[in-house]
């Protein structure tokens, strides 16, 4: 049975992005980064920001055909709905990656305060290059000046579960993307 409205906490989110359309724009993803990495001798480090992008780096990981290696970091910003401004390191980086072409893989890029945390940690290795990866863009309220290389989706600024996103650490578990109703 698949859910066309689901409810979290005290909050009701309705289908926005369903899991086939997700897969489509991840194997687009894939097929540039392939085409642009084929060549690579340094094999690139993709680095998963978590929780959020979990799913996103699982799904995209099986359509890469380069080798690389998969790590991981995990911040917060949010807070309930919105974000929560101050981004906490919980989970740093393991290794050097001095040298080595960087995808960061983003679930979503809003503000870019997140974005703009994990680049200043990165900017103490002697990296080859940076590519910015991310499956949802909210270009509304980006506020920095910092490229993104691949886009999944570019969305509005509503607050979206599943696929790895959550509410309040719920309905990270659903395959599709909701957006939250807007609740009178």
């Amino acid at each position: 049975m698949k859910m066309t409205t689901i409810k979290l906490h005290d909050k009701v989110f309705e289908k926005y992005i369903p899991y086939s359309e997700i897969v489509a724009a991840i194997k687009k993803i894939a097929w540039q980064l392939n085409g642009e990495m084929k060549n690579e001798e340094d094999n690139p480090v993709f680095i998963s920001v978590l929780n959020g992008s979990f799913m996103f780096a699982a799904d995209l990981m099986k359509y890469i055909d380069f080798n690389c290696s998969l790590s991981f970091v995990k911040l917060s910003s949010y807070s309930g709905v919105s974000s929560a401004g101050a981004v906490r390191e919980l989970i740093g980086i393991n290794g050097s990656l001095d040298g080595k072409t960087v995808i960061l893989l983003e679930d979503v890029v809003d503000s870019g305060a997140t974005l703009e945390h994990i680049i200043a940690a990165i900017s103490k290795y002697s990296i080859k290059q940076l590519k910015i990866c991310t499956l949802l863009f909210k270009p509304d309220i980006y506020g920095k000046n910092i490229k993104i290389d691949y886009t999944g989706f570019s969305i509005p600024n509503d607050f979206i579960v599943g696929y790895g996103l959550d509410y309040n650490e719920l309905g990270r578990n659903y395959r599709d993307i909701y957006k939250i109703v807007e609740q009178k």
